[in-house]
């Protein structure tokens, strides 16, 4: 594993963002971890956190890419930082664009800001996770509506590896929906693979109780 997504997991343990425990998720699956990415609350977090996204991009993507789009609400900051980092970590200067919840009907009007999309432009959306896919869902006709782009890829922080309306994983429907190249920066399998046994801070966040619990829990929804 590469040491940014061993970071990564410790950076989501120690944000509070990443937890275990006895968890209900909004489906109703009873779940023994949780990820939050709203606890992200400061500059530091936000900073390193958009570092972690660019270094996922640039391992599977390299240069081929132009624009970064952030989906309202959670998107929004996560494609500004990841749009700095990218600058800052490769001196690679993108384009990001996010949308409004609802259309300005006033001034410039429409419901995108940040950079106008151009035809031939190469986008990728960044998000925090894909449970139903609804964001993406929503996204598309936006992005389209608004210039003839190619949706490279979309990328989200942890890929929860589980089942969705049917017998694939969210981010698989996805791409299996639209032909869309869609990771995660790491995924559940990993997450657990790391933090087995593991002290972070001197506590251990999965031990052997925990880790048959997510084993029974990805029995039963694992796509």
């Amino acid at each position: 594993m590469e040491d940014f997504k061993k970071e990564f997991i410790e950076f989501m343990v120690k944000s509070n963002v990443l937890t275990f425990g006895d968890f209900t998720t909004k489906s109703g699956r009873k779940t023994p971890f949780f990820i939050n990415t709203g606890n992200y609350n400061n500059g530091e977090q936000m900073e390193k956190l958009g570092e972690f996204y660019a270094k996922a991009l640039n391992k599977e993507l390299a240069d081929d890419f132009s624009g970064l789009y952030g989906p309202a609400y959670k998107g929004i900051p996560l494609c500004i930082t990841t749009s700095v980092a990218l600058n800052k970590l490769f001196n690679k200067n993108v384009n990001f664009t996010f949308n409004r919840k609802e259309a300005k009907t006033h001034g410039e009007g429409g419901n995108l800001i940040g950079h106008k999309l151009q035809d031939g432009e190469k986008i990728v959306i960044v998000e925090d996770v894909i449970t139903a896919g609804t964001a993406i869902r929503e996204s598309l006709p936006v992005i389209e509506a608004a210039a003839n782009v190619k949706i490279q890829a979309i990328v989200v922080s942890v890929d929860r590896m589980e089942k969705g309306t049917g017998d694939l994983s969210a981010i698989d429907q996805v791409q299996e929906d639209f032909g869309i190249k869609t990771f995660a920066i790491v995924t559940i399998d990993e997450v657990v693979d790391y933090l087995h046994n593991r002290e972070i801070d001197g506590k251990v966040i999965v031990d052997d109780k925990m880790k048959d619990m997510i084993a029974d829990y990805r029995q039963k929804y694992g796509a």
